[in-house]
């Protein structure tokens, strides 16, 4: 009996890497959105900790408020354009993950599809041991009869 061979295997091996460099983009964009969410935290705690040193300043004087009111609205806006950034972050993890899926769907059919080659091969592989065996076992019967 031959070995087996899956005549698709370089198709299917082509597949699990598209997959994986689906996967990996995808992680990508997760730590792009991740580092997104750390900037936008770490603005908020800047914002926070200016707010409270202005508010201890024991002479306060009117540029302190004209910095400090600069200074908010400088944080907004930076925080206006994390939050774009992480709109459109979110739209293209959605693509890849999306992307993600078709890769693992094609993969998945390809793979199923070579299992059940393989089982169709162990059945003829074991059917064809199992005429060997019997006409084996058929030989001797007939030689030790005569």
């Amino acid at each position: 009996m031959n070995s087996f061979h899956f005549p698709l295997q370089r198709t299917l091996d082509w597949r699990r890497t598209q997959m994986e460099l689906a996967q990996a983009r995808l992680h990508q964009q997760l730590a792009a959105l991740a580092e997104l969410d750390r900037a936008g935290a770490e603005l908020r705690a800047a914002g926070s900790r200016t707010e409270v040193e202005v508010r201890e300043y024991n002479p306060l004087a009117g540029r302190d408020l004209t910095a400090l009111g600069s200074f908010r609205l400088r944080l907004k806006l930076q925080q206006k354009e994390i939050a774009g950034r992480r709109l459109e972050c979110e739209r293209e993890l959605a693509a890849r993950q999306t992307a993600l899926l078709e890769a693992r769907r094609r993969c998945r059919l390809l793979e199923r599809l070579r299992e059940q080659r393989w089982s169709e091969w162990q059945s003829a592989r074991d059917r064809e041991l199992e005429e060997l065996a019997s006409s084996s076992y058929l030989a001797r019967w007939t030689r030790r009869r005569t």
